[in-house]
């Protein structure tokens, strides 16, 4: 099957599987009721579209990133390029998740920044800035209004998760720091919202925004290895590069993501308020 066929049927699998979760699987009419009438606070959002993020990317970093290269994959920041044949980094993956959010008709921001970035222009200033100080304290979230821009800002931890985050960022040319150690705060994960308060079909359109990035830039991976033409391509299927020169499909990818995340997801949508 061509890829972008696959890409269309997981998109609308993901869709209907947190429609359904976020429904509780109640009769239409009740689970119109609930949409229309309960409502989250942003903060209460963001969180919830933070840890589902937490879990993609540490999955992704970790095992496909981390033991991809001891498989002899590559990752690299110029991925995109034709005449590099490789994945893309952690921050990248998130960068291709940020781009199709914006492309969507969801007006949720998503950006990452830091005290010391590789990218200068991703370096936090002002406000973020003295709030980024308070998160490598204690690693607690920060939420405010953004007065500039009008939304509502909320920041997480960004941690040094996996040896491969560690060895990039220090040994990277454009590094400003080269120090970098296991468990660090290397920055803060940014998320934005325009209201202070959602209904639940919005706070499920803002998940399904997420997840539908993931996918775009899942699949723009697998892409990019079919385009391979002289690296050795990993076989995609159910394996995982745990177990040798593998990759799983961006389903198998992405049920290994809503198994770990959807439970925590699942129990704040149907929370009674």
């Amino acid at each position: 099957m061509e890829l972008s066929k696959i890409k269309n049927q997981l998109i609308a699998l993901t869709v209907l599987v947190t429609l359904s979760v976020s429904c509780g699987g109640v009769p239409e009419e009740k689970a119109t009721a609930a949409a229309e009438e309960k409502a989250f606070s942003v903060e209460e959002v963001l969180e919830m579209v933070a840890k589902e993020n937490d879990v993609t990317r540490t999955l992704y970093t970790k095992a496909i990133v981390g033991k991809g290269k001891k498989q002899g994959m590559k990752f690299d920041e110029d991925w995109r390029k034709d005449d590099v044949e490789a994945g893309p980094l952690p921050a990248l993956f998130l960068r291709g998740v940020a781009t199709s959010i914006r492309k969507s008709p969801v007006p949720l921001g998503l950006y990452l920044g830091s005290d010391f970035p590789v990218n200068a222009a991703n370096k936090f200033e002002g406000k973020q800035a003295e709030l980024f100080a308070e998160i490598k304290k204690d690693q607690k979230p920060q939420f405010f209004y953004d007065e500039d821009q009008k939304l509502h800002t909320a920041m997480f931890a960004d941690l040094a998760s996996a040896g491969a985050c560690v060895s990039c960022h220090n040994d990277h040319p454009q590094t400003a720091k080269s120090d970098w150690k296991l468990g660090d705060v290397m920055g803060a994960t940014t998320w934005q919202y325009p209201k202070d308060s959602l209904t639940y079909k919005e706070t499920v359109a803002v998940l399904n925004s997420y997840a539908k990035g993931t996918v775009d830039i899942y699949m723009e991976y697998l892409d990019e290895i079919e385009a391979f033409k002289e690296s050795d391509k990993p076989e995609i299927g159910e394996k995982w590069p745990a177990e040798g020169n593998y990759l799983p499909t961006a389903e198998v990818f992405l049920d290994s993501v809503r198994k770990l995340a959807s439970y925590e997801t699942m129990k704040q949508l149907v929370a009674v308020k």
